[in-house]
């Protein structure tokens, strides 16, 4: 059909197909390594790591670390990439493993079409293993997160390149959790030459369930069956009868001595249910499970969650090393509180055999029967009584032992040592015998522990690794054990395990206390044990943890000091000498001199100090040298001390200024030679006159009072610049130069030394020598009013005579900084200063002055005041600044006036001469004038400027309301608001502070409020200096702080512009809120351009405002009110990364991420391509009643529909749907202006937010003909009268009947034009209304929006199909004195239907009987399911058992016909088996898609006009029930009055003219009970419908009144348009006044076939109708007749309303296509049941030997599509609580007939004469074929193992739901059956011989004796 065309162009545009591609970027890797840094302590040594190789990864967190011994290399795990490193971690090789497309409910591989839910996913490394393959062949074993947890091999040499992978894995397949958070470990093991994994993982909610705790691997495929690598089918695993309850969080595992251990924690289910760890063991050959024990573990108190294992030796016996936590409260969140527990091998395994014991033998209960051992994971076994040595004869089991077997006692330990911070990671090392742990914690830190013998354990170092990254649990020793491998998230550390070599000196090696470490005395360095030749023999290695170990050490040296220019014997006393062979010997070194010998002589040792000039020199400023004396073996120092070495000569130069006194007062015993100059360690001179050292007692002279020297100044030291001065000096000592030797005074000024001739005057006594100096006039250059120079006395040329500290000549110079008289006036008497008044007047000393001195100063001189205005009351600081402004305070003390008023100067503040502070003293009025400064009898001092007092006022403020938080922006009006400085100036609200914020003018300043205490109103105050104003007539008021509660959306574009809705109170208190944005800075990168032609949007410049260097984006909110305000988000540059978004109310911060509960997010802005892509310029061609397309994308990331503003001109364009890359939009019907009125066509343009996006000009498509001139009009009617003349004669040639044919077919081609051209139209517009419709429909769904039914009513419905009264709903009704017999009879029968010969024999004999009905067998059927719901595992086993005899059946005859209808009990079981195990996934998959279908068909099908009494309707799929009349029909708005207890509310709700009074109280009831289950809503036949028109006119409407229209036999039923309603009446639903109709909400369900409303109802003869009559006409009254030829050709071209079906069809397109897929999809795992049942159908077929594949896939098909899925998609009331009109179920039977057949094999052929609802779907139903043809094929792949998982599940349902199953009634009505054939059944259960020796028909004896007391012949 040419009508089809552009459907399937729209079609196209719906469904754009997902590509993802995302490449892992490059991982730079940082490698470093660090300098060599250790700081030691106290125990336990806290390290800062430094000397450590270390790399940091890219894929954070870390997962696995695996360490290849044989060449030490390791290879890292990560999230989306694996790393080989080398032993000093180079990178090797790197390969990636993610991410990828997957989904945890999708199977892999992943197709984007049919796993909607699919994201790219980072894969998690979980498992990482060697394998060590034969002859050589070694390889990586790689496990993930992703594609459901599938493994891979890789090479070792290049882990990039992978050796095996599957493509398209089958469950069993599925190694890994596919949750990062569930654990997963493995071990490689070997079982009958073969390599074998055995995995241990988590329970996961999502994925294909059924895989068990433990499973086995094959590393390879199996030679004997096709069973792929990695696979677990056919090998051993641990069946657990619940996957969630049996949760186990595995640890590790581990192999030793031919067993495999598995260290993991879960919740106690047979105690107490708390959490506590475990360790089960198998044999490492054990491929059955048979010899699986577990036991639990005990740590201490509390310590109950294992986080790391080890497997270490303790005293040289196997000890498992665990890490334990305390877990929080009853959960498995492990606290920081943990321990370190230590299990003996040897006793693990006697605790697990003991269990195995007393489970073999004893029945698990020990000799004071108390049950020890039991069976574990709800299977079913249990302990037994074997033989005494049935655990020596099968130590690992065998088929007859019981199994899992758990102990209930748990194997106890003490923790060896406990932590506050949580350990994650264990391993041990033995050095010398001893054990030593390693540990690491969730800080980042590496604890290293040494274990005492008494079990406890020393912490004595502790090395900071990663700070605050957690060590992974993978804790590796390299081969040597002489490092460890420290895993964090993001880094590998290579630690040394022991730094011996760091500790220089045997005092840091033994405060250490590393237990590797020890000092080897003789070889000097600290070692381990074995590294010391001679550790055997005391003395030799020092270990910490000996008792009594110390260092060998000097206890004392004699002589300690000694002078430089001597050679002595030194003698050394030693404590702890190491002892020595008789040819070996010692040695002293002093320093880094030779070696000399040294005599031993017990613990004594002497050596010869070194010759004086070989000693080294003292260093600079230092006066001794200190050596090093260390007592040698070979070149090793033993011990060491320090001897002194000093030098008298350097210490007599320490200071030059007194030689003498430096000498004699030294502490070494130095002596100072008077004539020679000399400083010796000799007690004599060559010139005599010696003074001794302070030390020598008993000599004399001595000490630094014998020292001649200058001892002080006579007179005093100040001396004036310029003027001649004679110094005089005062010495001591003296006398002791007797020759006659010169003296020169030197004076050093300014690095220069001034000699000057002296003179000596010796006094009476030794102490009172004179010295005097030549006169001199001393100048320096330095700007500054003193100078201290240094003066001494020299005698001779060379000789300096000690002088004291600090013996100085204080020179000064009065012109310096003394700038005017005032200043020279104020320096100190003592000095000596006057005022030189000549030409050039300056300040002098008065003996230098060539004149006279002024007495008085000139008048004071004032240049400037500030400030220049004051308040009234005063207060304020005023600066003076002049000159001559007094010499002293006190001088203008009371001296200063502004404006006539006194003003207070400050004598802190106040600076002669130049500037003096006052405070202003209060005036009396306004007044201004000049500053005046008077000082003493001098003329005042008057300013240039003139100062003003004055009276600022303050009028108002604004506003007069904020936040008690404060913040905000308060004006404050007035008049004179500068008075003052700008820093006397405060506001103040209340007592609370308000920061003026900007320049302050004369009329207004702005504060900002600071927080106040609480609510109230404040006065608003200024200070002016101390003048106080305050604002009078207004106040302000501290509000409550405004509260934002909600604010929605949480997107935005980065173009801005979104409004968010904010709401919250007290919002209006804030003068103007604000939205931030912060964002890092934006750094322009070059990108490449896109290809694509697409509009760029323009959005306004963002306003920056700079918060340091972090830009932050505001936009101020609109609409404020104090419950709601707007804010529009402002633009962000394009890929910025935006670091918070919040909201601005004053001084109130609020996070948008605190409101909402999730960060604002920024988006990319979308793109909307033009609407003529090819050539934007052209105009877009636009036919007026369609709606206009426009494609672009990410349109939904962060904007509704309902934001969206589309302008098409100077007009709207209303926007009626919006996805993620479409946008419909209806534009007026007549085209637009455009903007700027032209006669150009309009521009579309498209707002989004800020967003503005022109598409193009629109042209509008016009059928209207131009107007024709006058001229051409004559012309035409000329030419027409001519032309009317010629058909005249052409009708009078040709006969009436071909004429009329002609114009048939004329008509018939314009029809058909027309319909092709608007049939896309009309489609694109339909299927924009649904998806309106849709979007508000899909907010309901997923929860309570779904009506989905309960199970008892589910079951009920589809075991019992058409039937009232079913048994689920029934009682037992028996009376009281016989119900305890006769259900003692029923409990008896049940037990006989759980025999499964009696059962199947009964199911046979029943169906053998003629009368037994195919009704009959489907109730017995569901009758057995109610019984045996409780035993699902029996039922299923039965039903395959029955089938397998229908197999037999069919294979004699024609076995394609197997399982087509349901003829026997077996084929009804396996329906009602279907129905109970895919429940779940009709609930959480197939319900969602299934419900929105039928909502779509229901609202298109309304839409249109519905025939009440045919069933026919304008809008379906399906022919015979399509109205092919064209009715005329519109649509309406009624005003529903909808009253809720004393509330009324009017409700809209939209219907057609033509609809009856019946159809619209339907709509009415859909429309108030949107969401409600139908069955809880009244029914419509319980409601009158009322029309108000007025306050007095209520009119009853119904169907049929006495003003229904009755023509001939026919009566119409009325409609709103025989009421004539109009458009927006307002009526009502009202109860129906008869008594015999009550008002409810019970609506019963309608089984059985569907009629239409009200056909074949017949009232005196009448029939009835609504839109069309339901047969031909009787009778044509004769004033119709003449539009019979009218009739009979709309009749002739009826097919022209097909195209009705098409659209309809294009509509609903995608809701089909979503049913379709959800059943159909592989993508998630598909339901076990399925896979279980068709595994069973292949067995079949292959136990049978039927190869023919088309076969098995019609078994397949009748036994799911055809059984169970047509079912629910022809009824979907089995599943929900909804009503299933006639209409609606003539197109879901259609969409179930395209399902049927999309499943068969049969080629789906069409031709000319296929039925139309064929055709309907031609072009799709291939493309379905091919999904079931998927399905079945990797349902068929992945079926392998699933009867273990199946089995669970049906214990699962079992227990779920066997409580809403009545099974005594049930039986009872069983019972029935029995009774009725009775006779048949004991006789066929006395003819079998099984039977007879079970005695069945003697048991069915007993039940029928019971139940109706029959008599028997018992």
């Amino acid at each position: 059909m040419p009508a089809a065309a552009p459907l399937l162009l729209l079609l196209a545009i719906w469904w754009w197909p997902l590509v993802l591609l995302l490449l892992l970027p490059p991982l730079p890797l940082a490698l470093t390594q660090s300098e060599r840094a250790v700081s030691s302590g106290a125990p336990p040594t806290f390290t800062v790591l430094s000397d450590s190789l270390n790399v940091s990864l890219k894929g954070a967190p870390l997962s696995h670390l695996l360490l290849d011994a044989s060449s030490g290399h390791l290879y890292v795990g990560a999230v989306n990439a694996l790393y080989h490193l080398s032993p000093d971690l180079r990178l090797l090789s790197w390969g990636k493993t993610g991410p990828k497309l997957d989904s945890p409910d999708c199977l892999p591989p992943i197709d984007p079409h049919d796993c909607n839910q699919a994201k790219v996913t980072d894969n998690t490394n979980k498992i990482l293993l060697l394998e060590e393959g034969r002859a050589g062949g070694r390889s990586l074993i790689v496990c993930g997160t992703v594609l459901q947890g599938i493994c891979e091999k890789r090479s070792l040499g290049n882990v990039s390149e992978v050796l095996y992978q599957t493509d398209n894995p089958v469950d069993t397949q599925y190694v890994a959790a596919n949750d990062p958070r569930v654990s997963t470990v493995g071990v490689v093991v070997e079982q009958r030459g073969a390599l074998l994994m055995l995995v241990g993982r988590g329970y996961t909610s999502k994925g294909p369930g059924g895989i068990p705790p433990i499973t086995t691997r094959r590393l390879a495929p199996s030679p004997s069956h096709s069973a792929p690598a990695f696979s677990h089918e056919e090998l051993g695993k641990l069946v657990v009868g619940s996957y969630s309850e049996f949760n186990n969080h595995f640890v590790t595992a581990l192999l030793h001595s031919r067993h495999v251990y598995f260290l993991f924690s879960r919740r106690d289910v047979w105690g107490k249910r708390e959490y506590r760890t475990y360790v089960s063991r198998l044999c490492a050959g054990d491929q059955f499970f048979y010899s699986y024990v577990e036991v639990p573990l005990s740590c201490g108190v509390g310590y109950n969650l294992a986080q790391a294992a080890s497997l270490g030796v303790l005293r040289g016996a196997p000890t498992l090393f665990v890490a334990m936590a305390a877990g929080q409260a009853s959960t498995p969140t492990p606290t920081p509180r943990s321990a370190l527990c230590a299990y003996g091998m040897a006793e693990l395994d006697r605790a697990l055999q003991r269990a195995q014991l007393l489970c073999y033998t004893e029945k698990g209960r020990n000799a004071q029967g108390q049950e020890e051992a039991y069976i574990e994971y709800e299977v079913s076994s249990e302990c037994l009584n074997l033989p005494q040595d049935s655990l020596s004869e099968y130590p690992c089991g065998g088929e007859h032992t019981p199994s899992p077997i758990a102990s209930a006692v748990p194997l106890p330990a003490t923790p060896i040592l406990t932590r506050n911070t949580q350990l994650t990671a264990v391993t041990t090392a033995t050095e010398a015998e001893h054990t030593i742990v390693l540990l690491g914690d969730k800080r980042g830190q590496l604890h290293k522990v040494f274990l005492q013998p008494n079990n406890t354990g020393t912490l004595y170092e502790t090395v900071q690794v990663d700070k605050d990254s957690p060590v992974n649990a993978d804790l590796l020793l390299d081969a040597a054990g002489q490092s460890v491998y420290v895993m964090t998230e993001s880094r590998v550390t290579k630690v040394p395990v022991s730094q011996c070599g760091r500790h220089s000196d045997c005092a840091s090696c033994l405060a250490a206390r590393d237990p590797y470490c020890g000092w080897c005395v003789l070889e000097g360095r600290c070692t381990r044990r074995l590294e010391c030749s001679r550790h055997t023999r005391p003395n030799h290695w020092l270990w910490s943890y000996h008792g009594g170990s110390k260092c060998v050490t000097v206890q004392s040296v004699r002589p300690a000091i000694q002078s430089r220019e001597e050679r002595t014997e030194v003698s050394l006393t030693v404590a702890q000498l190491p002892s020595l062979s008789e040819e070996e010997s010692l040695s002293c070194s002093f320093g880094n001199l030779n070696v000399q010998p040294a005599v031993v002589k017990a613990t004594s040792i002497t050596c010869q100090s070194p010759p004086p000039e070989l000693l080294p020199p003292s260093s600079p400023g230092s006066d001794h040298v200190s050596l090093r004396v260390a007592l040698m073996f070979g070149e090793v120092i033993v011990s060491h001390t320090n001897m002194t070495f000093y030098d008298c000569r350097a210490a007599g130069q320490l200071n030059t200024t007194s030689p003498c006194m430096a000498c004699v007062g030294s502490r070494w015993p130095c002596n100072w030679c008077a004539l020679d100059q000399l400083c010796t360690h000799t007690k004599a001179c060559p010139q005599q006159h010696i003074i001794y050292n302070v030390l020598a007692q008993e000599l004399e002279p001595r000490g630094v009072d014998s020292c001649p020297c200058v001892w002080a100044l006579q007179g005093s030291p100040l001396v004036p610049v310029g003027f001649d001065t004679q110094l005089v000096l005062l010495g001591r000592n003296l006398n002791l130069f007797e020759d006659e030797e010169q003296y020169m005074c030197v004076v050093d000024i300014e690095g220069e030394e001034l000699k000057l001739p002296a003179t000596l005057e010796k006094g009476k006594d030794a102490q009172t020598h004179t010295i005097t100096c030549a006169t001199h006039q001393f100048q320096y250059s330095a700007r500054q009013l003193e100078y201290p120079a240094p003066v001494f006395l020299m005698r001779g040329s060379s000789q300096r005579i000690d002088s004291t500290p600090h013996l100085h000549l204080q020179l000064y110079n009065c012109a310096v900084g003394q700038s005017d008289c005032s200043q020279c006036h104020a320096v100190s008497a003592q000095y000596g200063c006057v005022w030189c008044g000549e030409a050039t007047p300056s300040c002098m000393y008065t003996r230098s002055c060539p004149t006279s001195p002024e007495a008085t100063c000139p008048p004071p001189q004032i240049t400037q005041i500030q400030p220049l205005t004051g308040p009234l009351e005063g207060g304020v600081l005023l600066t003076i600044s002049g000159s001559n402004l007094g010499q002293r305070f006190q001088d203008i003390e009371g001296g200063v006036e502004v404006a006539g008023v006194s003003c207070l100067p400050r004598l802190e503040a106040y600076l002669i001469s130049t500037r003096i502070v006052c405070e202003l003293q209060p005036s009396a009025k306004g007044t201004q004038g000049p500053v005046t400064v008077t000082v003493g009898d001098a003329t005042p001092g008057q300013s240039p400027q003139t100062f003003t007092y004055q009276d600022p006022q303050l009028i108002g403020i604004v506003p007069g309301r904020g936040p008690v938080s404060g913040g905000t922006a308060l004006t404050v009006q007035g008049t004179q608001l500068l008075t003052g400085q700008r820093s006397d100036l405060a506001a103040y609200v209340g007592l609370h502070p308000c920061y003026i914020v900007d320049e302050v003018n004369d009329t207004q300043l702005v504060c900002r409020t600071s927080p106040g205490n609480q609510t109230g109103e404040l006065q608003v105050r200024v200070l002016f200096g101390k003048a106080e104003r305050i604002v009078g007539n207004a106040v302000f008021q501290y509000m409550d702080d405004p509260v934002i509660t909600e604010a929605e959306p949480a997107e935005s574009f980065f173009g801005g512009g979104r409004a968010i809705r904010v709401s919250g109170q007290n919002l209006d208190v804030v003068q103007q809120p604000v939205i931030s944005v912060w964002v890092e800075p934006f750094k322009e990168k070059e990108t490449n351009g896109r290809k694509k032609r697409f509009s760029q949007p323009a959005a306004k410049n963002p306003h920056v405002l700079l918060n340091s260097t972090i830009p932050k984006i505001q936009e101020p909110c609109t609409e404020v009110s104090s419950d709601q305000m707007t804010c529009v988000t402002p633009p962000v540059p394009q890929r910025s990364k935006v670091m918070g978004v919040w909201f601005e109310l004053d001084n109130v911060r609020v996070d948008f991420a605190s409101v909402s509960g999730k960060p604002f997010t920024y988006h990319q802005d979308p793109v909307l391509h033009p609407l003529n892509r090819d050539n934007p310029d052209l105009p877009y061609r636009f036919k007026p009643g369609g709606v206009i397309a426009v494609q672009g994308e990410n349109l939904t990331l962060a904007m509704t529909r309902q934001e969206v503003v589309a302008r098409l001109g100077l007009e709207e364009c209303e926007v009626k749907t919006l996805d993620s890359t479409h946008l419909y939009c209806e534009p007026p019907e007549n085209q637009p202006l455009s903007r700027d009125s032209s006669d150009t066509p309009p521009t579309l343009r498209v707002m989004m937010g800020r967003l503005e996006f022109d598409l193009g000009p629109v042209q509008y498509d016009s059928d209207a003909l131009p107007p024709v001139p006058l001229a051409a009009q004559v012309g035409l009617a000329a030419g027409a009268a001519v032309v009317v003349l010629v058909v005249l004669v052409i009708i009078l040639m040709y006969r009436r009947k071909s004429k009329q044919a002609l114009r048939d077919y004329k008509k018939v081609l314009v029809q058909l034009e027309t319909l092709e051209i608007n049939v896309g139209d009309q489609c694109r517009k339909e299927f924009t209304d649904l998806m309106t419709e849709m979007m508000d429909l899909s907010s309901d769904v997923g929860g309570p929006g779904i009506p989905l039914l309960d199970y008892r009513t589910y079951a009920e419905r589809v075991f019992f199909p058409g039937q009232r009264g079913a048994p689920l709903s029934q009682n037992l009704d028996l009376p009281e004195s016989r119900r305890q017999t006769v259900e003692q009879g029923l409990g008896q029968l049940n037990n006989l239907l759980n025999n499964r010969l009696f059962l199947i024999r009964f199911i046979h004999t029943l169906e053998a009987q003629q009368n037994f009905s195919q009704r009959d067998r489907g109730y017995v059927a569901s009758l057995l399911t109610m019984a045996l719901h409780d035993k699902l595992e029996y039922f299923t086993d039965v039903m395959k058992t029955l089938l397998g005899d229908l197999v037999q059946q069919y294979v004699d005859k024609n076995p394609k016909l197997m399982l087509r209808r349901t003829e026997t009990v077996v084929e009804k079981m396996l329906t009602n088996w279907m129905s109970i195990c895919l429940y779940s996934f009709l609930k959480e998959v197939a319900g969602e898609p299934l419900y929105m279908l039928y909502r779509a068909i229901k609202y298109q099908v309304d839409k249109g006009p519905v025939d009440a009494v045919t069933g026919k309707a304008k809008r379906t799929l399906n022919d015979s029930h399509l109205l092919r009349e064209d009715i005329e029909y519109c649509s309406m708005t009624l005003t529903v009055v909808v009253k809720s207890g004393a509330e009324v509310q009017h409700c809209p709700v939209k219907v057609l003219d033509t609809d009856t009074i019946t159809q619209v109280k339907d709509k009415i009831l859909d429309q108030i009970y949107k969401g409600v289950p139908y069955s809880q809503r009244p029914s419509a036949d319980s409601l009158d419908l009322e029309w108000r028109s007025g306050q007095a006119g209520h009119l009853t409407l119904s169907d049929e009144d006495v003003t229904a229209i009755v023509q001939g036999r026919w009566k119409r039923l009325n409609t709103l348009q025989h009421y004539k309603v109009p458009d927006g009446a307002t009526v009502a639903l009202i109860p129906r006044s008869q008594s015999s109709v009550q008002m409810g909400i019970s609506q019963v369900y309608q089984t059985g076939e569907k009629t239409p409303m009200l056909e074949g109802e017949e009232e005196e003869g009448l029939r009835l109708w609504h839109l069309v009559k339901s047969s031909e006409d009787p009778e044509i009254p004769k004033h119709r007749k003449s539009s019979m030829r009218e009739r009979e050709r709309a009749k002739a071209i009826p097919e022209i309303y097909l195209t009705r079906l098409l659209s309809m069809k294009g509509t609903l397109q995608k809701f089909v296509d979503d049913v379709f897929v959800a059943i159909l999809s592989t993508k998630r795992p598909p339901p076990i049941a399925v896979r279980f049942f068709f595994d069973f159908l292949d067995d079949m077929a292959e136990k049978h030997g039927i190869d023919d594949p088309e076969t098995v896939h019609i078994w397949k098909t009748n036994s799911l599509p055809l059984r169970f899925w047509v079912n629910i998609l022809k009824n979907p009331q089995f599943v929900f609580d909804v009503q299933v009109t006639d209409s609606v179920d003539a197109v879901l039977s259609v969409i179930a007939q395209t399902f049927i057949d999309s499943c068969t094999t049969s080629e789906h052929k069409v031709g000319r004469d296929s039925p139309v609802n064929k055709l309907l779907y031609a072009r799709e139903i291939p493309r379905y074929k091919q999904l079931v043809e998927r399905y079945y094929s990797d349902i068929h792949s992945a079926v392998s193992g699933c009867y273990q998982e199946m089995n669970s599940t049906l214990t699962e349902l079992s227990g779920s739901f066997a409580s809403e199953m009545n099974s005594l009634v049930a039986l009872h009505e069983l019972y029935k059956y029995i009774n009725k054939y009775y006779d048949q059944i004991i006789m066929s259960l006395e003819e079998d011989a099984a039977g007879q020796k079970m005695q069945l028909a003697y048991r069915l004896q007993q039940v029928a004796a019971l139940v109706e007391n029959k008599v028997t012949d018992l």
